[in-house]
């Protein structure tokens, strides 16, 4: 089987229908998940059990405020089969918690200023209506996680009154942020038992009675990596779970001073099964507004492999809830070349995000106190983004996790990005151009035939040369019996 992916908007829509992917992944037909062989995982210590329906996923992350005019989980819930369709694996929703009222920042407050790590937060509706939404996430064949913040708290929360120890203090013996510009929250000291103890039996409490399938766990370097460890071993009894952590061993966070960062944090060695790829997030930016060349690109993944071995992967992104308010939406940041990143992003090792309002190509810079909802504008998008996930989601060159999977960087020129994946077998095979500059360039191909899925009369292609036009891509894929 030979598919042929470009970027013309017929040819998406072609895709489709083309690659039945109407049908290929319906309540009815899950995706069956294909568990990565234990000869091919990554060394010790990086002993981490992937759950295998996150060996081919893609993460969708759910404003659930923004998402609809309502601003509720019933609401959001009625979006779920169209992104079902669009290839979404696991959805993750940014905190449900009550957010805490002193010192909140706009009229709503921050999601990540939790106040009760065990409630519902009342604007977005009650515990029955999430817990239907998890339900119904689970019979079409999606998983759910929940961002969790445990670093912090908001002022008021049920823990600063009740446990007040639990805290760590100012030199004046009083509640303090973590860092100078979160004046809504106040941090938490994991050197006190208890908080560890309390901690880890609220997120259990989420997976076992509510049903969430693991957790995105908000500037997770910041809290002590053992504690983790002993989380997630105590999670694994429940059930398998997908961890993720904001964090990057590449990357040192703006918010911390000089000397305050640990870049070996081993967060992916025994507790999580991913972490951002944040360095590579911010050299995309670069190279998209032409302060980086192109060329940059392959001293990173150098860079990344000698941080972490074969198999060990991170989340590739252009947006997230953070991008997308600090920053600004993709297609003001990168420009021409928002979609050809995309393209990238999705298909490099590591586990790919699209966030909210991305399928709708919005421009919008979404505030993130106060209620803003998304223009979807008929989601123009949403079939570009089908392909992608679709083609992620069933080739076993595009595997999440594996450490015999193939990932080579092809010659190319300056303003194109070549690279070719297979799976350890050879059987399977994408190569993958983005020209993001911005004239037209003709590239050769390693691949032998190969049909175009997107030609009228489906012939085969048998010239090894390819047109990729200027801020597009190309996408060619092999798949053996």
């Amino acid at each position: 089987m030979f598919l042929f992916f470009c970027q013309s908007p017929a040819a998406r829509v072609a895709a489709l229908s083309l690659l039945g992917l109407a049908a290929c992944a319906t309540p009815d037909q899950p995706t069956q998940p294909v568990a990565i062989a234990a000869a091919c995982r990554p060394p010790a210590p990086f002993t981490v059990q992937h759950p295998a329906w996150a060996t081919n996923a893609s993460l969708y992350q759910v404003n659930v405020r923004q998402y609809t005019p309502e601003g509720t989980f019933k609401a959001f819930e009625k979006h779920l089969p169209r992104l079902q369709k669009m290839g979404v694996s696991v959805l993750w929703l940014m905190p449900v918690q009550p957010i805490g009222v002193a010192k909140r920042k706009g009229t709503l407050g921050s999601q990540y200023s939790v106040r009760d790590y065990r409630g519902v937060n009342a604007e977005f509706g009650s515990l029955a209506d999430l817990q239907h939404l998890i339900n119904e996430a689970h019979r079409l064949g999606m998983h759910v996680i929940l961002d969790w913040v445990a670093n912090h708290t908001s002022w008021d929360s049920n823990l600063s009154k009740q446990h007040p120890d639990w805290f760590t203090k100012n030199a004046q013996g009083g509640f303090q942020p973590p860092v100078a510009d979160w004046q809504d929250v106040i941090d938490l000291d994991y050197t006190k038992p208890g908080l560890r103890q309390h901690m880890t039996a609220s997120m259990a409490y989420w997976v076992q009675e509510v049903g969430f399938d693991g957790f995105r766990c908000d500037v997770a370097g910041l809290v002590p990596t053992d504690f983790w460890n002993d989380t997630r071993a105590a999670l694994e009894k429940i059930k398998p779970v997908f961890m993720l952590a904001e964090w990057d061993e590449l990357h040192h966070p703006p918010f911390l001073k000089k000397g305050e960062f640990t870049p070996n944090t081993h967060l992916l060695e025994k507790a999580f099964d991913a972490t951002y790829a944040l360095k590579l997030h911010y050299l995309l930016d670069s190279v998209a507004q032409g302060k980086r060349p192109v060329a940059a690109l392959p001293g990173y993944f150098a860079a990344e492999r000698r941080m972490y071995p074969a198999g060990v992967y991170l989340m590739n992104f252009t947006s997230s809830h953070d991008v997308n308010s600090w920053d600004n939406p993709e297609g003001v940041r990168l420009g021409a070349n928002a979609q050809a990143l995309a393209v990238l992003t999705t298909l490099l090792p590591g586990i790919p995000l699209v966030y909210s309002g991305q399928e709708a190509a919005s421009t919008k810079k979404l505030r993130f106190f106060d209620k803003d909802t998304i223009q979807w504008n008929g989601y123009p998008l949403n079939a570009f983004y089908a392909a992608l996930l679709h083609l992620k989601q069933h080739s076993p060159a595009l595997r999440n996790g594996d450490a015999c999977a193939k990932f080579n960087i092809l010659p190319a020129p300056a303003d194109c990005f070549v690279f070719e994946r297979a799976s350890g077998d050879d059987k399977a095979k994408t190569w993958v151009a983005i020209n993001l500059g911005t004239r037209p360039q003709t590239l050769a191909h390693p691949l032998e035939t190969v049909t175009d899925a997107f030609a009228d009369v489906g012939a085969p292609v048998t010239d090894t040369l390819v047109t990729v036009s200027a801020h597009g891509w190309r996408v060619l894929s092999t798949q053996k019996p």
